[in-house]
């Protein structure tokens, strides 16, 4: 079994041979099976946590055990360890630890439980998607950098294109990296304005919280700004795929009259590619509206299907939870295709309480596909903010997953918008 890790007062990323690694589910100490564990993907992050005390597991006692000093410099604190997985895997288990009084908010990042064995690094996860579009492995930097220098200079007047030049070369987003590299799926941001305000949102955090990791746009581009730089992706991009609806921005329908004209200006010059909308599916009657005129796709973000849960982290503004299961309604009654962007935290998400409510939505609802996307958001916050009362009998989110795959067949997983032109092959 993988060993514990630790920080050293340094910072530096020490093993402890006497110890296994532990996860945590819902604020459960967990002891991780052999099958959990996977090599640290490539493009992962490891994180210190900063005043977290690390948990491991006792091989004798078969207990958690808190690991207070660091056992080779007696008497000097040590700190947790956790791993920020690479795209399209997703955690069985996050991060073991215990917080200090006074300790910091985490920031929004996921923090998988991470183990040392055999000189390396392993993680309690999986890969969800065998898509390589977010791979580091397919990012040259110099190729990256130098397109988008040139395309930024043909392109001086398209404020869009010019937003995501920052995107790219500052916060190295891996969908403008792909616009720019002509490949994939592109963003579309839209919106500078919300009508939710998500407890972990990315780009719009109040003050005091934590930081956000990005920031928002802040314009409203046009219909043709967008076309412009829409069209040729579809027409040239391998499974292209543009989406609006970013981390970039705020809920993109409320520009639904913005996006309607340029889903028209785009279906008029090619009908080639998946046009996408990335949504909390708030309002209905717009998503009819961009349906009609040529949407393919909606990915619509939850974080429960649970009411009372969602609302707790959506802090909904002028809508009600009912309202995202009529925009999927509408979607399904059009033949459209519809995503669920299901953020999974252990614990929570593979809860008896929340698996039952998940199925019965899927009966419902009948989405086509579910990606499996980890929450970025300390975890003790999240469930402190949806008031969740620990499960000591979750599912494990393997069994979870096993038993989802079961009960619906046809349902797919995955962690990407899909191509729907190459969608057997995601």
């Amino acid at each position: 079994m993988p060993s514990l890790l630790f920080a050293d007062g340094d910072g530096n990323i020490v093993d402890l041979p006497d110890l296994q690694a532990a996860g945590m589910a819902g604020g459960i100490f967990r002891r991780p099976e052999l099958e959990d564990f996977i090599p640290l993907p490539e493009g992962s992050e490891l994180f210190v946590l900063p005043d977290r005390q690390p948990v491991g597991y006792d091989p004798q006692s078969h207990e958690p055990l808190l690991l207070e000093d660091d056992p080779y410099k007696p008497g000097n604190r040590v700190q947790a360890v956790g791993a920020f997985m690479a795209p399209a895997h997703t955690a069985i288990f996050s991060s073991a630890y215990v917080t200090r009084h006074g300790a910091p908010t985490l920031p929004l990042f996921a923090y998988t439980a991470v183990g040392w064995y055999a000189g390396k690094f392993w993680v309690t996860g999986f890969r969800s998607d065998l898509d390589v579009r977010q791979d580091c492995t397919h990012f040259d930097q110099h190729t990256v950098e130098r397109k988008t220098k040139i395309r930024l200079k043909q392109k001086k007047d398209n404020r869009l294109i010019q937003h995501l030049g920052k995107c790219c070369l500052t916060y190295g987003c891996p969908a403008a990296r792909n616009y720019f590299l002509d490949r994939w799926e592109a963003p579309l941001p839209t919106s500078p304005q919300c009508n939710a305000r998500c407890v972990g949102c990315i780009s719009l955090q109040e003050s005091g919280c934590c930081p956000s990791t990005q920031d928002r746009i802040t314009f409203i581009p046009t219909p043709k700004e967008i076309s412009s730089m829409a069209v040729p992706h579809l027409q040239h991009a391998d499974k292209a795929i543009v989406s609006f609806g970013q981390g970039c921005e705020g809920e993109p329908l409320l520009q639904a009259d913005t996006i309607e004209r340029s889903v028209r200006l785009i279906r008029k010059e090619t009908s080639r590619g998946t046009i996408n909308l990335n949504s909390n599916a708030s309002l209905p009657k717009a998503v009819a509206r961009i349906a009609d005129a040529g949407l393919d796709s909606i990915r619509v973000s939850l974080n429960s299907v649970q009411e009372e849960k969602y609302n707790l982290y959506y802090r909904p503004n002028g809508y009600q939870f009912e309202a995202v299961k009529e925009s999927i309604r509408v979607m399904k009654a059009k033949g459209r295709f519809v995503s669920l962007n299901y953020f999974i935290l252990p614990g929570f998400t593979d809860s008896t309480e929340e698996f039952e409510a998940l199925r019965n939505f899927i009966d419902e609802l009948e989405p086509n596909f579910i990606q499996l996307r980890n929450l970025n958001m300390d975890p003790e916050w999240y469930l402190s903010v949806i008031k969740h009362k620990k499960d000591k009998t979750p599912l494990g989110i393997r069994t979870w997953f096993e038993q989802l795959r079961k009960t619906f067949p046809t349902l797919q997983f995955g962690y990407f918008n899909p191509s729907l032109d190459g969608l057997a092959e995601v």
